[in-house]
């Protein structure tokens, strides 16, 4: 089974967050939301998340997915953590899967992953980052790399993340499902 790492912090974006988590384990992937601290995690519009662990006692598996929703500042307390940052590189070297969605593209890129890669953010968040082809596409995927723009795009970032770890019909299993137009 195929398992993924959530991280969450304070002002993320709870709409791509709770729907990345939805999904993924819709279709049997196993998903651990680890929060940055002890305790409920004060979403960007106030909801407050409940994480399974804390990063520090996830930190303690291994992953084959590391996948960070938006929001800000949610997505600049993922990018200025640098357990978070170590990780994402540490995925990478393995060969393994980092995706990302809305703000959080932009961990991606302090983490050195998005060079010489097409990538897609929430506008404004990756301008100016070098060797990387913005595309405006909802979803953008790059070999081991997942990127997506925000809030309108988080059900097709997360059936593309399904379909990237478990496949072509489990996706559209798990889309059928959710009777999408």
């Amino acid at each position: 089974m195929a398992k993924v790492l959530v991280p969450l912090a304070d002002g993320c974006e709870e709409l791509e967050a709770v729907t990345i988590i939805d999904l993924l384990r819709r279709a049997g992937v196993e998903v651990i939301v680890a929060g940055l601290k002890p305790g409920v995690v004060k979403a960007s519009r106030g909801v407050q998340l409940v994480p399974d662990v804390t990063l520090d006692q996830a930190l303690a598996d291994a992953y084959d997915m590391v996948v960070l929703p938006g929001g800000m500042p949610g997505a600049a307390h993922l990018k200025d953590d640098v357990r978070v940052v170590d990780l994402l590189k540490k995925m990478a070297s393995a060969g393994k899967y980092t995706a990302a969605i809305c703000a959080a593209p932009m961990v991606l890129a302090e983490a050195g992953l998005l060079r010489g890669k097409q990538a897609t953010s929430y506008p404004g968040f990756l301008d100016g980052v070098p060797d990387v082809t913005l595309r405006a596409e909802a979803v953008v995927q790059d070999g081991t790399v997942l990127t997506s723009r925000g809030p309108g795009t988080a059900m097709d970032f997360a059936l593309q993340l399904v379909e990237t770890l478990v496949g072509r019909a489990k996706r559209e299993q798990v889309e059928t499902a959710l009777v999408r137009p």
